[in-house]
């Protein structure tokens, strides 16, 4: 079983690439385009990767909104590049 991080960080990861590439959580929990139980499913992924220096690095070049896309390293970017509205 892959080794967990801490739940606080890794929550805070994957909300600020959301952010990043210009995803609000909470408009796609409210207009369901993402239930609770997925969003937990994509922190609880985000504890197994083993990127979060390279994430925090890839988080602090940029801003809310500022990239397109999750980092290619993400193993959520799929789903959160999904994720954001069309």
């Amino acid at each position: 079983m892959p080794r967990r991080g801490d739940k606080d960080l890794h929550f805070w990861l994957t909300r600020s690439v959301g952010r990043t590439i210009g995803l609000n959580f909470s408009e796609a929990l409210e207009e369901g385009r993402l239930t609770a139980r997925r969003y937990a499913d994509l922190v609880a992924i985000c504890q197994a990767c083993p990127n979060a220096g390279p994430c925090q690095h890839w988080l602090a070049e940029g801003g809310p909104g500022s990239r397109a896309r999750a980092p290619e390293f993400c193993p959520n970017g799929p789903a959160l590049n999904a994720l954001k509205p069309h």
